[in-house]
């Protein structure tokens, strides 16, 4: 088990270091920086000197080296717009991105996994059709659409909830539902099919035979291996719904990690653009190393493997 661990936490640190140099470059290629920063009208000896200044007049493989040893030392540079330690920013603003992605994948997960297995216990029912519907309609509705139509129903027609801001749980709830409905056709899928083929297993078939009650084949046998696809790509739906939330924090003005990506692309703000996207791949990558873990204690299979 510690192996599995370790070796899994080596492939990591791989991707991040992948992850973070792809992003340097990407953000390098996107435009010249220094005239960014000084602004329309600058003269050619500004613009040299904030390239000095910042060591962007250096080889990139150099820049990208200086910027990684800062960053292994917790100094991932200063916001050219607010002025404070980007840290501090990613810091000050994470919380509210996870416990809204949090909320989201709990709804996504509470609805999605009985709609999935159920229609996999009895494919072609009404049931089985009804989940089908939900993933087609999740697949198709645009989250900004559907963010404003939650605004619309529940904001404005009936006032049950607030339309703006992250200042309770009651101000989450719009967005994680928009969020959620986005992640729920996935896990609808994988939890559908991974109940059919668990269904039509011997061991499943064997289970019968002896005279087991319906409800043990179904929570004892069919439940634990069909969960282990669905935690895997619950934990990706995690990680997409942190990189996702930039549109929906936008729109409920709710100031995540997302709001302050937008305001940095805005503003060209490019320290904070990188450590915004280094934290939620960061995220996404823990949880993609949590999920290997629990599948591991779920089906001890993987770790024989």
């Amino acid at each position: 088990m510690a192996y599995y661990i370790a070796r899994r936490l080596g492939l990591a640190i791989l991707v991040m270091l992948t992850i973070s140099f792809m992003s340097f470059v990407m953000l390098k290629m996107s435009g010249d920086l220094a005239i960014s920063l000084a602004g329309e009208g600058s003269g050619a000896d500004y613009v040299e000197f904030l390239r000095k200044t910042y060591g962007w007049d250096k080889p990139l493989p150099v820049q990208y080296w200086n910027w990684l040893i800062k960053a292994l030392q917790g100094d991932v540079g200063t916001s050219f717009y607010y002025g404070s330690p980007v840290l501090s920013l990613i810091a000050e603003r994470l919380p509210a991105t996870l416990s809204l992605g949090a909320m989201a994948i709990t709804i996504a997960l509470a609805i999605a996994i009985p709609l999935g297995m159920a229609g996999g216990r009895a494919p072609g029912s009404i049931i089985d059709r009804i989940a089908l519907f939900i993933a087609l309609l999740g697949v198709s509705t645009p989250i900004f659409w559907l963010s404003f139509l939650l605004i619309l129903v529940l904001g404005i027609q009936f006032a049950v909830l607030p339309i703006s801001g992250g200042g309770s749980v009651r101000h989450l709830v719009m967005p994680a539902m928009a969020l959620a409905f986005y992640s729920m056709p996935a896990i609808i899928r994988i939890s559908r099919a991974g109940m059919i083929e668990v269904m039509r297993s011997e061991y499943i078939r064997t289970a019968r035979a002896k005279g087991l009650r319906p409800w043990q084949i179904y929570l004892q046998h069919a439940l634990r291996n069909t969960l282990v696809p669905v935690v895997a790509v619950a934990s990706v739906q995690f990680g997409f719904l942190l990189g996702g939330s930039v549109v929906v924090e936008n729109i409920f003005a709710i100031h995540g990690i997302g709001y302050l990506t937008w305001e940095a692309i805005n503003q060209n703000d490019y320290p904070v653009v990188q450590a915004a996207l280094l934290a939620v791949s960061a995220a996404y990558v823990v949880l993609t190393l949590l999920a290997d873990i629990v599948n591991m204690m779920i089906d001890p299979r993987i770790r024989l493997e």
